[in-house]
């Protein structure tokens, strides 16, 4: 037995694991796909092994294109021959072979569900779970007076009319129709065959007489009146006949009139016995928004619903209609609507030039709404002549575009439209009658809302507030919920919310949601593999990660993480470097072995780990210029009315543990206000209270990490700009223009010159049904996306599609001549992209990569001094040595008057920055204050700063 420390820190004993498969090392031989040069490696099997390396070194292509793509081949040939040929076969990895491999699982970034429906509490099953514990042990309530629901058996139900009744004469009534319309003729037929004299009809009674009905265009309440009695001890027999006989012909209902004429329901259901209100029997879809059984009934679900506001419709009401004062339709042009509109005005004695502040609120809703008076407007083509149309308002117009227009007519009506919270659920998601279920006072959308650190403290001790018969049933249960709850915990995701929608993730936070999913698997015998699971993580947390790693590692696991971060390098138990450069210059393994053995190595990753090399600190922070960007009362998610001021001309760091409201005060309330300011955006800001210096600025750039394009026609070269450019290029070459082709001929996207095989795709996708579809080369073009006419068109001997597979270093050697050209490519190899190729299908870049094409298209603009850049954790993915050319490509922006405003982790970029704004203390509920805010210096002096006491040991300062 050996000894280890568990993710909470105590010590324990090791379990030796025995290793099933007989091999001590994974083997590799001759792997060489994409740009790996024929290594051979052994890599330990049941330890936590880092792969590293400069970006674009080949790490990936180890991983995930040659261990991972092995191990899934290997899987799906297990399959039967019949299921293979549903299937297809799988491409082998380019490798000679590997010996040693268990069953994979890879835990990736990019594998973020786009679904509103998906949350962390549905991807985690512990919402789940919840759904059962409240579908068994919730105690429902009335949604209309507030009392406890009940039911009640006929045995109860007869010694309550015993109890509280005795002596009255009452009157036993049989509910069969309620609040429906209709004349029911056949229905008193039925009770007169039934042997029933006498019917209560709308709170009236009355005799059934032969061919009774009632009005058809009413809403009726018709109940049977079953018995009429007094209320005797002596009278017990027939009292439970007939209540046994009124909750039959009530199906399950009955009510009782006493002797002063009130009503008493009773139910064996759930009813309220004040107002009669009855549930349906609790099942867990009945807490689920995804079934129709729980969901609200006007959002469907998801919590929110798209309006077409009027002020979207009409952004300034001091505008006539002619003067394009209603959005959508513009300014005046000689067109049937604007006649129409006219006609309607003239009723109002208004006109076309009249501003719309001033017109009739009946004559905006007829223009908005429409209504059923006809219009009469003059024929151009037949003089004289006038038509009659009803006309159906604006915003009904464009409600019908939304749902039955085209996909380009959707996108323009999505500019007039708001997301809004669901009026009727409150964005709870659920019908009524799901909210009203509590546990402890709470529903289950409450709970939903509760941070995970909120939600444990609730858990926690939750028996000592429940009764003897829901502890008895909830035991299991709430096992299952606290043990998926701790491995959140423990992966550092404290901060999170249950109902936080998983596409609102990023790439780091979606990963350790499925790393915590599987510990909670208890798997054994299994390859991890991660790709940088320490994203958007703050150092505080780092540790807890790296112990949950070390535990799937300790019962009996292999884990390879791909990964940069330096205390994961030095936390793992062997590292392997890959290098030298990128790209071409990469594919080697140039250094591996223990971290002991490491740091002895004379690579580039080793001299950053062992000290020999360093992005140094700054000898001067630069001075702000004295204009500033003021924030106050940002109250939004977390944000506890903060205030802040931004200096202007600075690079600034937004620091904080994970969860402490960066991105809501960021992200969130900045970005938004800005955007509507500059460029007229219409996404709403989380709340605050004023902004000030908006004209010390003249317009915001926000890169983020969403993915450039959502297809494989998706690519750095088209959304750079510079793929135009090479188009009309190439349209400009002399066999170009002897056939006639324009830039279009060379576009993938239009017919023409694409191949119409796979429509310029370069693959064809293979929808497997039960499984990810998967992207084959096309057999017609194998791959080049263009005809044979397009591809015989060469500049310097290369077609449009060699363009295309050149990495961002060839192209711009390749270009060298083009300065159109190589002003954009140089930029992308300037952010440290020079690795990937122009034709890239977005889908395969990683957020970080991303990020960079954003920056780089951003970059190779020219920008007027007075930009504020806001970029969200942009050292994603990146080396020591590639954080170094990023330092200096936002330092050029800074030097040029511009302020780059940067949410970062990561200690190079914040010790390198010139501000700090740092917020917390904690996540979640304990955070949204700001901490503290200077230079690095000032923010390294903070003992109360988490940021502070990590940026000291990096700066080697002592806390004073």
């Amino acid at each position: 037995m050996t000894n280890y420390r568990n993710s909470t820190g105590m010590k324990q004993s090791k379990p030796e694991t025995v290793d099933l498969t007989g091999y001590e090392n994974i083997e590799i031989y001759g792997a060489r796909e994409h740009n790996l040069k024929n290594i051979d490696l052994s890599i330990p099997r049941n330890q936590l092994v880092v792969i590293t390396g400069i970006s674009g070194s080949g790490k990936s292509s180890l991983a995930f294109d040659t261990i991972y793509a092995e191990g899934q081949r290997r899987y799906m040939e297990s399959f039967s021959a019949y299921a293979r040929s549903f299937i297809g076969d799988m491409e082998r990895p380019d490798v000679d072979k590997i010996e040693g491999l268990s069953p994979v699982i890879s835990i990736e970034q990019k594998t973020i569900s786009r679904n509103p429906r998906s949350t962390v509490g549905t991807v985690t099953e512990i919402y789940d779970f919840m759904r059962l514990l409240y579908a068994r042990t919730g105690e429902a309530f009335s949604y209309l007076s507030g009392k406890k629901m009940t039911r009640q058996s006929e045995d109860q139900i007869i010694e309550h009319i015993l109890q509280h009744f005795k002596g009255e004469k009452i009157i036993l009534l049989a509910p069969v129709v309620k609040g429906r319309k209709g004349h029911y003729r056949e229905l008193f037929q039925q009770i007169i065959k039934s042997g029933y004299t006498k019917v209560r009809v709308n709170g009236e009674i009355q005799d059934v007489i032969p061919k009774m009905q009632v009005d058809r265009y009413k809403t009726h309440d018709i109940e049977i009146v079953i018995d009429r009695l007094l209320v005797d001890e002596k009278e017990k027999f027939r009292i439970g006949q007939s209540v046994k006989t009124s909750v039959n012909q009530g199906k399950g209902v009955m009510m009782i009139i006493d002797g002063t004429g009130n009503l008493h329901h009773f139910s064996k259901f759930l009813m309220d016995p004040e107002t009669g209100l009855s549930y349906t029997e609790p099942a867990p879809n009945m807490f689920s928004f995804n079934s129709p059984y729980g969901a609200c009934s006007e959002c469907n679900g998801l919590g929110s619903i798209e309006k077409i506001d009027r002020e979207n419709i009409i952004p300034d009401p001091s505008l006539s209609v002619s003067r394009g004062g209603i959005a959508p339709l513009g300014p005046y042009r000689e067109i049937w609507i604007f006649k129409k509109i006219e006609a309607i005005l003239k009723r109002y004695d208004a006109n076309l030039t009249t501003p719309i502040h001033k017109l009739p609120e009946k004559a905006l809703d007829v223009l908005l709404y429409g209504d059923n008076v006809p219009v009469a407007v003059s024929s151009v083509k037949y003089p004289g002549t006038e038509w009659n149309t009803k006309f159906e308002g604006i915003i009904s117009f464009l409600e019908k575009q939304k749902d039955e227009g085209s996909e380009k007519i959707r996108d323009w009506v999505g500019e007039y439209t708001s997301v809004k919270v669901c009026p009727s659920c409150n964005g709870q998601r659920l019908k009524k009658e799901s909210l009203h279920f509590l546990i402890d006072g709470k529903n289950i959308a409450q709970l939903a809302q509760l941070d995970i650190q909120a939600l444990w403290n609730w858990f926690e001790n939750l028996e000592t507030r429940l009764n003897e018969k829901q502890n008895r049933i909830a035991t299991e249960i709430l096992k299952e919920i606290r043990k998926r709850i701790r491995f959140l915990m423990e992966v550092g995701l404290t901060y999170l919310q249950l109902d936080r929608p998983l596409r609102t993730l990023s790439g780091g936070e979606a990963q350790r949601i499925r790393l915590a999913t599987q510990i909670g698997t208890q798997l054994t015998g299994v390859l991890y593999i991660l790709d940088e699971p320490s994203i958007g993580l703050h150092q505080r947390d780092n540790i807890k990660l790296i112990n949950s790693l070390k535990d799937l590692r300790d019962i009996g696991n292999s884990v390879i993480v791909v990964e940069h971060d330096k205390e994961m390098m030095l936390e793992a138990d062997h590292i392997i470097d890959i290098g030298p450069g990128p790209g071409l210059h990469g594919g080697q393994i140039v250094a591996q072995g223990s971290p002991k053995e490491f740091l002895a190595y004379n690579s580039l990753t080793a001299a950053f780990l062992n000290g020999t090399q360093e992005i140094s600190i700054p000898a001067n922070r630069r001075k702000a210029s004295g204009e500033k960007l003021t924030l106050k009362g940002a109250n939004g998610h977390n944000l506890k009315n903060v205030d802040i001021e931004i200096p202007l001309g600075l690079m600034i760091c937004v620091t904080g543990v994970s969860g402490s409201g960066k991105s809501s005060l960021i992200h969130e309330t900045l970005f938004p206000i800005l955007n509507a300011h500059f460029f007229r955006s219409r996404k709403e800001s989380l709340p605050y209270v004023s902004i000030d210096g908006l004209k010390n600025i003249d317009k915001v750039i926000e890169v983020d990490q969403s993915p450039i394009g959502r297809t494989p026609r998706s690519n750095p070269a088209t959304y750079t700009g510079v793929f135009t450019e090479i188009r009309s290029l190439y349209s400009n070459l002399p066999e170009a223009k002897i056939r006639g082709y324009k830039p279009g001929r060379f576009s993938f996207n239009v017919k023409g010159g694409r191949c119409e095989t796979c429509e310029g795709a370069g693959m064809k996708v293979i929808e497997m049904d039960f499984l990810p579809d998967v992207h084959v080369p096309c057999e017609t073009c194998k791959g080049k996306r263009y005809n044979r006419e397009t591809l015989e068109v060469r500049f310097k001997g290369k077609s449009i599609s060699d363009v295309l597979d050149m990495t961002v270093e060839q192209a711009v050697e390749f270009f060298e001549n083009q300065p159109k050209i190589l002003r954009k490519v140089e930029v992308l190899n300037d952010v440290g992209l020079g690795y990937i190729s122009l034709g890239q299908h977005a889908t395969t870049l990683s957020g970080g990569e991303a990020q960079r094409v954003k920056l780089a298209t951003e970059l190779s603009k020219r920008d007027t001094g007075k930009t504020l850049y806001i970029l969200d954790e942009p050292t994603t993915g990146l080396h020591f040595q590639d954080i170094q050319h990023l330092l200096e490509v936002l330092n050029r922006l800074v030097e040029k008057g511009n302020t780059v405003l940067i949410i970062e982790h990561n200690l190079d970029i914040i010790k390198s920055a010139d501000y700090i704004i740092d917020l917390g203390p904690e996540g979640g509920a304990e955070g949204g204050n700001i901490v503290c805010q200077g230079t690095p210096e000032e923010v390294a002096r903070k003992p109360e700063s988490y940021t502070g006491t990590y940026l000291a040991q990096e700066l080697k300062m002592q806390l004073s």
